[in-house]
């Protein structure tokens, strides 16, 4: 019973908000500059002690392990009982927002930041991240390397919970730091997920005298939809992007399920369609997903400032409204240092973008940029049909990229026009992706094959090539093209064709997962059976068998 509730909690707040090959004659296995890398919300959270851990994403399920099973069943009735008896009956919503808010709410007690988007208990990174940061400060690393640098020898850790504006004036110390134990002029950045926002703001605010270059892999300065549009009331529950989302979990080994699973829900997906039902149009859905995305929100990540810097700039003020309510709200009134700062990073880093990288160019910095796909973004976002790596868009993480949907390739006049002008060769092989339009169009890459939180060593192999070179190098210095398969059972690089470029594991076929006719619809439902009954004998025969 207690792994059943804690599962169920999970999946409430998951569908509320929400030997490798280098790069040819370019590849390098150390810098003679010094490297400072920074990466995203992997690190865990420790007590005040820095002995205790709190938190970690990859170790969720264990804030609801760590209840007791009564305290979990009573949380949950406290839950299910306004929901039943006032909002379903009555249609009275409140208690129920309340409720889920603070039974939720106790669960994050620790990691939760204050009303005002500040660590309230002095809970942060674990004492050996501090006695690490304090050793890579305390030699010039090259004078145990023959001369030169490998790319780990400087890593900024950093509370990821926190304002990006706080942590950029860390990030600058820390800079500072190296170039002064070093004795370089400046230094290279190879930036990847949130750390991306955290480089952003430091560029803002400080400027690229001190970076040689920089890098961007699977970047969320620009946004990240997972995040972005759930709180912004672009909460969609699309039954076919979940089972391609399952498909992909599968393929990644978080857990397998049987086909006879998968396709019965594609089989409930379908039926539902041939009803004309859609939960996203219901009455119900309407009065759930703005009480629910507020309670769930502030019980859980969004009061640490760091996760907003992901809110992209279209859905900006739209996440304030169903976070926070209206302006002058009892919420907006009680929150308004966290949204002081929220706003800070977000006027004066996210819409400024285009500005800083005017600035990258005009300084002649190196840049380099990582964009992945081939993998379902978050069925609740209402992106999900776009080319992403399960947590953003390319055409976010790529800053600016046109794409097409995982129905459709590119329209073929748009391909025509973009080649009359002599920009067919930005033209993906599989045709999603148009690289023409990236503010670094012959600097960005985009692997195909390599989920978000899957960081390897080829990605790093080429970005270390670029923001350590002497010039800017592009797509042409290297043997691998502007697109790229990965191979993750052999860890190779190939160079994208159109023989081996679809790699995705699913298959997204909009005429049967989303049907314009009448007959279409019934021909869907009725396919979708066939596959059903076939898997259901094949699921008996495995079990007697």
């Amino acid at each position: 019973m207690k792994k059943l509730i804690s599962l169920a909690l999970v999946l409430v707040m998951l569908f509320t908000l929400a030997a490798p090959v280098g790069a040819a004659s370019y590849k390098v296995d150390g810098s003679p500059i010094p490297v400072v890398t920074i990466y995203g919300d992997g690190e865990a959270i420790y007590d005040a002690e820095k002995k205790v851990k709190l938190f970690q994403f990859n170790e969720i399920m264990n804030i609801f392990g760590g209840s007791e099973e009564g305290a979990l069943g009573e949380a949950a009735v406290n839950i299910l009982m306004p929901f039943l008896l006032e909002g379903i009956i009555n249609d009275e919503w409140d208690n129920y927002y309340a409720a889920l808010e603070k039974e939720v709410g106790e669960l994050f007690t620790e990691v939760r930041y204050d009303e005002n988007g500040e660590n309230w208990n002095g809970s942060g990174l674990s004492q050996h991240t501090v006695d690490l940061t304090k050793w890579q400060l305390s030699r010039d690393a090259k004078l145990s390397r023959g001369g030169y640098y490998h790319y780990a020898d400087y890593h900024f850790f950093y509370d990821w919970r926190q304002d990006p504006m706080k942590t950029a004036d860390e990030f600058h110390e820390y800079v500072e730091a190296v170039k002064r134990i070093t004795g370089a002029e400046k230094v290279a950045v190879i930036a990847r997920c949130l750390g991306t926002s955290v480089v952003m703001a430091y560029l803002k605010k400080y400027g690229n005298d001190s970076i040689h270059g920089v890098s961007f892999n699977g970047s969320v300065a620009a946004g990240g939809e997972i995040i972005s549009e759930p709180i912004s009331g672009k909460f969609v529950l699309d039954v076919n992007a979940i089972n391609r989302m399952l498909a992909d979990f599968g393929a990644i080994g978080w857990f397998e399920l049987d086909s006879f699973i998968t396709s019965s829900i594609d089989l409930a997906a379908k039926t539902l369609t041939a009803m004309n039902f859609d939960f996203n149009e219901t009455e119900i859905y309407g009065k759930l997903v703005h009480g629910v995305t507020s309670a769930l929100a502030l019980s859980t990540f969004f009061t640490w400032p760091g996760y907003w810097a992901l809110v992209c700039e279209d859905d900006f003020d739209d996440a304030l409204l169903y976070v926070f309510g209206e302006e002058g709200s009892a919420k907006r009134e009680k929150y308004k240092n966290l949204i002081t700062k929220i706003e800070d990073y977000h006027y004066n880093v996210m819409t400024e973008i285009d500005t800083v990288f005017q600035s990258l160019r005009d300084d002649r910095v190196k840049v380099g940029v990582i964009a992945k796909y081939g993998f379902q973004l978050a069925a609740i976002a209402e992106s999900r049909d776009y080319v992403a790596d399960q947590f953003a868009t390319v055409e976010k993480a790529s800053f600016g990229a046109t794409t097409s949907t995982v129905y459709e390739p590119l329209d073929a006049e748009y391909i025509a026009a973009r080649e009359a002008e002599g920009k067919g060769k930005y033209i993906s092989p599989d045709k999603r992706i148009d690289a023409s339009t990236c503010a670094f169009p012959d600097s960005t890459w985009f692997t195909k094959g390599i989920t978000h939180s899957n960081w390897t060593e080829f990605e790093t192999s080429v970005l270390l090539a670029v923001v350590t070179a002497d010039r800017q190098l592009t797509v042409d210095d290297f043997e691998y093209t502007q697109f790229i398969v990965y191979d993750n059972e052999t860890q190779t690089a190939y160079p994208m064709t159109e023989d081996n470029c679809n790699t995705e594991v699913w298959s997204a076929n909009k005429n049967l997962d989303k049907p314009e006719d009448k007959h279409g619809i019934i021909f869907s439902a009725v396919y979708s059976l066939i596959k059903w009954v076939m898997e259901f004998f094949r699921f008996i025969m495995s079990k007697i068998g």
